[in-house]
């Protein structure tokens, strides 16, 4: 029995919905530790569309728990509006299916007005976030001074910690000449919903130890990508959390010696979505297609992603970063009708050739991509279910890439539907 890590091994948007769905068909337990509802997971089962923001990819399925670890911020109107969502879609959802940290952090529409305003100010500087508040929800979480679904039991304990929050928000409203927050509205509109939060509230270390005695599976599923990392992305143009394998612990509490298998979501190319370095970035005939056929726009903010070349000099480096085991390509289909493609094997910096992406945006912003190229297939790989079958020229490019990244791949998914995935290795067994 293993426990698994699921994390984005690009910028995200890397197809981690589908895996996890098809990963937790063996999991017995389904755990968000980071993120909040910035996080896009599309589902299709059945022709059914599922599209999750903060539930774990796990609540589609009957007789699994899915968990929100304290590593999340929760939007609690926003999760109360996805559940009713899901609902409606005949899933299933009540505590004994789903756990929320006591210690989750929560966001509060100031901190949404926030994130807007910012974003609104800073012009071409910009960030590209969802608006959604996350960010200055960690702010806050590390300043100390955040709310948290605990706070949600007590009136008086609330009381004070709104008093605490808002003395610091207020203060900054004011300087923007924006409207101060009252205290007593946002109070009683908590209190309001505070029975339906509290009732799926729970110590979630307590209950992924009584998990592992229970010899559980436990999936943990990771939002956004390694390079939207706050300290090993593209920093300033990435998320406020950290996004590695190892944040799994710190965000449920269950301590790295449960962690026995890190699986990279791949895709067969690149995407990002939001302002920031992208060293194989298409702005042609073939990022179009690429976009088209991959039907890239965000789950969250529908927003159109960036698209590239597989850049595998940015794979190699998350995977070392996070000590990922087994890399799960996605989106193959996506290249089938391609004559060449290509895959970025070194970049060239100020005349100098490099094999990792270094630290500095200016440098980051600057690099050139050295590419390796491939004849393309030419032929439907969509909802192929073995290797063997796969077209020659498709094999290819994966065993190259596989031989260039240093890492085996596990699995490569066909389409978005949940059957068509061929397992090469059970991260599992």
């Amino acid at each position: 029995m293993k426990n698994v890590v699921v994390v984005g091994s690009q910028w995200g948007d890397e197809g981690k919905g589908k895996i996890v769905d098809w990963l937790s068909s063996e999991a017995d337990i389904v755990v968000r530790f980071q993120g909040g509802h910035n996080a896009g997971h599309t589902l299709v089962i059945d022709g059914v569309t599922y599209k999750l923001r903060l539930l774990p990819s796990g609540i589609v399925r009957k007789n699994k728990i899915s968990i929100i670890g304290n590593g999340v911020v929760v939007d609690p109107w926003a999760l109360l509006d996805e559940i009713e969502e899901i609902k409606s879609k005949g899933i299933e959802v009540s505590p004994k299916n789903l756990i929320i940290s006591e210690s989750a952090n929560l966001i509060l529409p100031f901190h949404k007005e926030m994130d807007e305003i910012r974003e609104d100010a800073a012009g071409k500087a910009k960030i590209g976030t969802t608006r959604r508040g996350i960010g200055p929800a960690y702010e806050d979480k590390v300043g100390r001074r955040s709310i948290r679904v605990m706070d949600l039991m007590s009136d008086e304990n609330l009381d004070h910690r709104l008093e605490t929050v808002l003395m610091h928000h207020n203060a900054i409203r004011k300087g923007l000449g924006k409207e101060i927050f009252q205290k007593d509205k946002l109070k009683n509109d908590l209190l309001k919903i505070a029975p339906e939060i509290l009732r799926y509230s729970q110590p979630v270390w307590k209950k992924i130890d009584e998990f592992k005695s229970e010899k559980k599976k436990i999936l943990f599923e990771g939002a956004q990508g390694i390079l939207l990392d706050v300290d090993h992305g593209t920093y300033p143009f990435v998320t406020s959390s950290n996004t590695v394998a190892s944040s799994a612990a710190t965000g449920t509490g269950c301590g790295p010696n449960s962690i026995n298998y890190v699986l990279g979501i791949t895709k067969a190319y690149t995407t990002r979505v939001g302002e920031g370095p992208f060293p194989t970035e298409l702005k042609d005939d073939i990022g179009e297609h690429l976009g088209l056929t991959g039907k890239e726009f965000g789950t969250v903010t529908s927003r159109k992603r960036r698209c590239g070349w597989f850049d595998g000099v940015l794979v190699r480096q998350t995977i070392k970063i996070s000590g990922i085991n087994g890399i799960a390509l996605t989106k193959l289909d996506v290249l089938d009708d391609l004559d060449e493609v290509k895959m970025c094997i070194a970049y060239e910096l100020k005349g100098k050739k490099i094999d990792y992406l270094p630290a500095a945006v200016e440098d980051q912003l600057q690099v050139k991509p050295i590419y390796k190229s491939f004849k393309g297939w030419k032929s439907k790989t969509n909802g192929i279910k073995s290797f063997e079958e796969l077209p020659e020229n498709a094999k290819k490019y994966i065993t190259e890439m596989e031989k260039f990244i240093e890492t085996k791949i596990s699995s490569i998914s066909t389409s978005p539907e949940r059957k068509d995935t061929i397992l090469l290795i059970d991260p599992f067994v």
